[in-house]
């Protein structure tokens, strides 16, 4: 973190996401400010409380996006949830701790990735040495004592001497190793043996969030291993033994640790769909508005910072950052408990998308829809351009879409380009095996594509 500013973290959203500024930017101090809270004093840090976030915005304008691509920046563990799975207590759903449990569970397989990539060449050294082990085994050279030459097999040659008989052992050896290196064996079928743990019955049977974690902990700890001989290729027994071996170098208490830290100290939940747990403006009480209120006292304590037990450990909640986010077409902000709403202090709106934006979604970011309908077909040999005219065609096209019928926001602009090279996509094997190199895609192509459907009302509505 100390290498991304927020101008670069707005930047690198930039490359992926069309307009939201002031979402990008409060994201990106956001996450800053984590990093910033680190060089802090130990007494004042601990006193400094993320700035949780809530983005406010119609569906499809990126708000979902904007949190994805941030997960991918920074090296910290992020989860997105949304609020409408939980519920209250005697209520059928999710228990709001488990949301704690999974960021933790993601911290713990980021950090295992991390340590498992620093003794990798030791550990692919080690499944090396047994495969060569278990390949001379199949192939019967050299036996424990002696060895068999090459058109002699079944006759040892005790009389031989001890070091002539070491050098021809490791002479064998290194000739497997080379053969190894060079992929001629990865097709043959060997036989290992593979350590499982058995599954826990009735943690099967109540779910994770249903169980005590000490209690499924212990219970895992007294199912035995078992061990099992299975014949598998040289490839695919590599993967295995590599996974083996790994598990014997890292240090797994040393995981646990940095990833509960980390966890800790710069976890990040998203929390899509918060308006669903907002009562709704039409009045009275309902059994759901109980129960979305019931959700909302039982995140509180999450967000304000409290502990969470784990099969892991204790996690205290307290420097998590939360980013929010919701439509709120039928619900406010302020239908939210006052203090549910104290504890996200920044609230950005996003702006709905224009015709304009449409067009900018389609060519400017990295991996914009036109070009991977571009890629997608390059693959078959087949050659695509877009005309100017054809982008602003498509994009008034999306945008006239979503005037008429529900607003979707820039997931219709997926629907309109899926529709227009509908038939490309098919024919495409055929056009190149006609000598078709190359198709030219126009507005008047994509007009003639969507016009009838645009006419129809009934069929847009099930079509786009």
């Amino acid at each position: 973190m100390k290498d991304l500013t927020p101008r670069q973290i707005v930047a690198a959203l930039d490359r992926h996401i069309i307009g939201q500024d002031a979402a990008k930017r409060a994201v990106a101090v956001a996450v800053r400010n984590r990093w910033r809270r680190q060089q802090l004093d130990r007494e004042l840090a601990r006193e400094v409380a993320p700035k949780n976030i809530i983005m406010i915005g119609p569906t499809g304008v990126g708000k979902t996006e904007i949190a994805r691509r941030l997960s991918d920046l920074v090296n910290a563990p992020f989860i997105k949830v949304e609020a409408s799975k939980y519920t209250e207590v005697g209520y059928h759903g999710r228990d709001v701790e488990s949301m704690v449990r999974d960021l933790l569970e993601l911290g713990v397989n980021m950090v295992r990735r991390e340590h498992s990539e620093e003794v990798r060449h030791q550990a692919e050294e080690h499944v090396e040495t047994r495969l060569v082990s278990l390949l001379l085994g199949v192939t019967g050279e050299p036996p424990a004592k002696g060895w068999v030459k090459s058109g002699e097999a079944g006759r040892h040659t005790e009389e031989a001497p001890a070091a002539e008989e070491a050098d021809e052992h490791d002479r064998v050896r290194e000739r497997i190793r080379q053969k190894l290196h060079d992929g001629l064996f990865e097709e043959r079928e060997i036989e290992i043996t593979i350590t499982e743990r058995q599954t826990v019955p009735i943690i099967g049977m109540m779910g994770p969030d249903q169980l005590d974690p000490g209690m499924a902990s212990m219970l895992e700890n007294l199912i035995p291993e078992r061990s099992r001989r299975r014949r598998v290729t040289v490839a695919r027994a590599r993967a295995i033994l590599l996974e083996e071996e790994t598990d014997k170098l890292i240090d797994n208490e040393k995981i646990i640790e940095q990833a509960i830290e980390r966890t800790e100290q710069t976890g990040i939940i998203f929390l899509d769909e918060i308006d669903k747990i907002a009562p709704g403006k039409e009045g009275g009480r309902s059994g759901a508005d109980v129960s979305r209120e019931g959700v909302q006292r039982d995140l509180l304590p999450i967000v304000e910072g409290s502990t969470v037990n784990t099969r892991y450990g204790v996690i205290h909640t307290d420097q998590i950052l939360f980013i929010a986010a919701g439509a709120f077409h039928r619900a406010a902000v302020s239908d939210m408990m006052p203090e549910l709403q104290g504890r996200f202090p920044i609230r950005v709106e996003l702006d709905a998308l224009t015709k304009e934006d449409f067009a900018r979604i389609l060519i400017e970011p990295d991996a914009a829809l036109t070009k991977q309908q571009q890629a997608l077909l390059g693959t078959e040999g087949l050659d695509v351009e877009f005309a100017d005219d054809s982008i602003e065609a498509m994009a008034e096209l999306a945008a006239d879409a979503n005037s008429r019928m529900e607003n979707i926001g820039a997931r219709r602009l997926m629907t309109v380009i899926e529709q227009v090279f509908e038939q490309i996509s098919f024919d495409a094997p055929d056009l190149i095996a006609e000598g078709e190199k190359g198709i030219i895609i126009t507005a008047d192509f994509v007009r003639q594509r969507l016009g009838e459907i645009m006419k129809d009302e009934d069929l847009s509505r099930f079509v786009l």
